[in-house]
């Protein structure tokens, strides 16, 4: 299917861009982990995205770009990875990632308690083996099954083998979705499937209505953050008011106290109060530029990292993306430029026609 057909028409769950943009999702994302690994849903605290390009010590190093990858429960790593297309030499690649995560962020020097459990999620749109089982899990284990570590876990699902009535059954068959009909008809009593199935038709609305659903929403933030807003005013003015009240109230107090101890005793405690007041007012004020300056910072980043992910969103419907041009996006801080990356994006019929325009 081409990449305009598909826009056009429909965009199936499997593809690297909804499969990715429903990662994003928080709900969709924690009932997927919870089905995938068997661990209760009230079990899970957290499923934070994370930075899906792992660091590397040198330019020479292969650099290693995961699909999506999630902190669980701030303890452990996961890389959820979605293959159309089956890869030469897939085992060791998969391997060679799952290494690469393990020791990602460690350095030398630090201590071995820094490293946390890495689990793969492998879903394939081929059959990796000839066995029936279509999720298999494998763990570092003794000729008779006895666990080594519990630090490295990974899990193959197969989406073309038969379904066995396992809890993952029905996420397979909304990734076998192929067209709105079927989109329509997909039924499931997991809530984190029919929240995908929500969102796989937001993503496949018609272009004006999608427009006006993701208007309602915009409005709907807007209200929020406007009752924030009213919250938060509220509440520092009521904070400013008691200040006001107690510092009038203990500067009377003071003076009266100064005038009857005496001028010596008097002078040094207002030397005191003035640097606390100081102080204070110093700390207040850094503290309101930092947070501009940060607020700043983190719009900027924010933008530049938003293009990028655009960038890779559009070019995914390609085929899987060239490593030259993931470094050359990455390396690039220009908004502007990325900003130009991104509107060519959609349009680029190739990889190389998107090149020509870097």
């Amino acid at each position: 299917m081409g990449k305009k057909e598909m826009w056009g028409s429909f965009i199936p769950p499997k593809s690297d861009v909804a499969f990715k943009e429903l990662m994003r999702n928080e709900e969709v994302r924690k009932h997927f982990i919870s089905d995938a690994l068997k661990i209760p849903l009230q079990e899970i605290k957290s499923v934070r995205l994370e930075n899906t390009f792992l660091s590397r010590r040198s330019r020479q190093e292969k650099q290693c770009i995961l699909d999506v990858r999630i902190l669980l429960n701030d303890d452990s790593r996961i890389n959820v990875e979605l293959q159309i297309r089956r890869l030469a030499y897939w085992d060791k690649r998969s391997l060679f990632y799952l290494a690469k995560m393990y020791t990602d962020g460690v350095f030398s020097g630090q201590s071995y308690d820094r490293l946390k459990k890495c689990i793969v999620i492998s879903i394939l749109d081929f059959d990796l083996d000839p066995f029936p089982d279509y999720h298999k899990v494998y763990y570092l284990q003794d000729q008779r099954g006895r666990q080594y570590s519990d630090q490295f876990e990974i899990h193959v699902i197969e989406l073309n083998k038969e379904l066995t009535g396992d809890r993952m059954d029905d996420w397979i068959r909304l990734l076998r979705v192929k067209n709105r009909r079927e989109l329509d008809e997909m039924r499931s009593n997991n809530e984190g499937v029919m929240k995908a199935v929500d969102e796989v038709k937001v993503m496949n609305l018609f272009r004006w209505a999608k427009w006006r659903y993701e208007e309602h929403l915009k409005y709907r933030r807007d209200m929020w953050a406007l009752e924030e807003a009213i919250k938060q005013e509220a509440h520092a003015e009521g904070l400013a008011k008691g200040h006001a009240e107690g510092l009038a109230e203990g500067h009377a107090e003071g003076l009266a106290k100064g005038h009857a101890e005496g001028h010596a005793e008097g002078h040094a405690e207002g030397h005191a109060e003035g640097l606390a007041k100081g102080l204070a007012k110093g700390h207040a004020e850094g503290l309101v530029e930092g947070l501009v300056e940060g607020q700043a910072k983190g719009l900027a980043e924010g933008s530049t990292e938003q293009c990028r992910q655009v960038i890779y969103d559009f070019l995914g419907s390609l085929g899987e993306i060239p490593e030259d041009i993931r470094l050359c996006v990455e390396a690039e801080q220009n908004a502007d430029t990325l900003r130009k990356w991104y509107l060519a994006a959609p349009g680029a019929h190739s990889f190389d026609e998107f090149r020509r325009t870097m």
